[in-house]
């Protein structure tokens, strides 16, 4: 009785397109967008470079597949979360970020934002399709978060699109740092680890928009 299992050929065309986009996103955090050339690419990964088109065509859709690879993904799952949570609106914006982020500075997934800085000037459509693929969608699950805060009475109100910036920008300039000051070992002796950080800085957006209690 042949056997279910896939084999091991099979388990390997299946891991490929993963293996490029971690070799491509080391590689264009590297040396840049630009001076990557694709068989580069395809050698990290241990494939042809025929291999590496057979998956993405040219080099810019295998630019817009890292970008998505880990971010898109993760967006989606927390808005998926979001949708089946009942608990206290902080509580679950808390943990949202603080899993998320910490989740995004441990991995190579953080370079994304550091890439997408240095090549929009030059790649317009690049910043485009960030745009709308990444920021948009999870501008609207914090917002969402946000704005069931204060339409439960737990939150003040508040500009909800202000307070999503608020929350998030401090979040990417810690990729930023990360792979530009602290690739070249130049660190803050004063800036906690990322969890501590994230979640020290939730609170401080919090202490804002908690609704006042009565006789407060």
């Amino acid at each position: 009785m042949p056997s279910s299992a896939p084999s091991a050929r099979q388990r390997r065309k299946e891991a490929r397109p993963s293996e490029l986009l971690d070799a491509a996103l080391a590689l264009f955090v590297e040396k840049g967008f630009a001076a990557t050339r694709a068989e580069e690419v395809a050698a990290r990964a241990g494939v042809s470079k025929g291999t590496l088109y057979l998956y993405f065509p040219s080099k810019e859709e295998l630019l817009k597949a890292v970008i998505g690879h880990t971010l898109m993904a993760d967006i989606a799952r927390g808005a998926e979360k979001l949708a089946q949570a009942d608990g206290p609106s902080a509580d679950l914006l808390v943990e949202l970020m603080t899993e998320w982020w910490s989740a995004v500075l441990d991995s190579p997934s953080s370079a994304v934002f550091k890439l997408v800085m240095t090549e929009v000037r030059n790649f317009p459509e690049i910043g485009q399709y960030y745009v709308r693929e990444v920021v948009e969608p999870g501008h609207r699950l914090i917002g969402t978060l946000v704005q069931r805060g204060i339409d439960r009475g737990e939150f003040r109100a508040v500009d909800v699109d202000c307070v999503v910036h608020a929350i998030v920008l401090p979040m990417v300039m810690l990729c930023l740092h990360k792979h530009s000051m602290g690739a070249c070992g130049f660190t803050d002796p004063h800036l906690p680890p990322p969890p501590q950080f994230i979640r020290q800085h939730m609170d401080l957006v919090l202490y804002g928009l908690r609704k006042p209690t009565s006789g407060a």
